[in-house]
């Protein structure tokens, strides 16, 4: 259990100390894909929607999201994040997401680039489900992530 720096020597669960870490700047990317009925996506594109400005709306619930990700998930560190954005590519049959997370601190942004995708292809769920309630939300992942003891990782 030693390489489970969220587990004590018990093997129950703690908030890691960083307080000894020194602050390096860091970088996380992360992608997903929601995958859509052609009405849908045509929606979309033109700014037909109902609910108005989906991708604007989507956008910012993936800035917040990451901004809150420590209150989403239990251990991780509330964070003074630098940079967060969210970008968007049409696809053949969906959306692609990708958000980008910063900061110059003593832990990674992983989390919060991953929580920022996860929201955001939600929210497009949410804004299109009146035309597609069978969209299909997939390949949710860590692209590159940048600074830290770990080093530098490529999917």
């Amino acid at each position: 259990m030693a390489d489970l720096t969220h587990l004590d020597a018990n093997g129950g669960a703690h908030m890691v100390d960083v307080s000894a870490k020194a602050d390096t700047a860091r970088e996380a990317v992360a992608e997903g894909r929601i995958t859509m009925s052609t009405e849908a996506l045509a929606a979309i594109r033109a700014g037909n929607m109902k609910k108005g400005d989906v991708l604007g709306t989507a956008r910012i619930a993936g800035i917040l999201a990451a901004k809150k990700t420590s209150d989403l998930i239990p251990l991780c560190h509330p964070l003074m994040l630098s940079k967060i954005s969210v970008d968007f590519e049409y696809e053949a049959k969906g959306i692609r997401v990708e958000a980008r997370v910063r900061l110059n601190g003593p832990t990674g942004v992983e989390m919060e680039a991953l929580t920022a995708v996860s929201v955001t292809l939600l929210t497009l769920y949410d804004m299109a489900k009146a035309l597609d309630k069978s969209m299909i939300i997939s390949d949710v992942r860590l692209l590159s992530k940048t600074g830290g003891k770990t080093g530098d990782y490529r999917a």
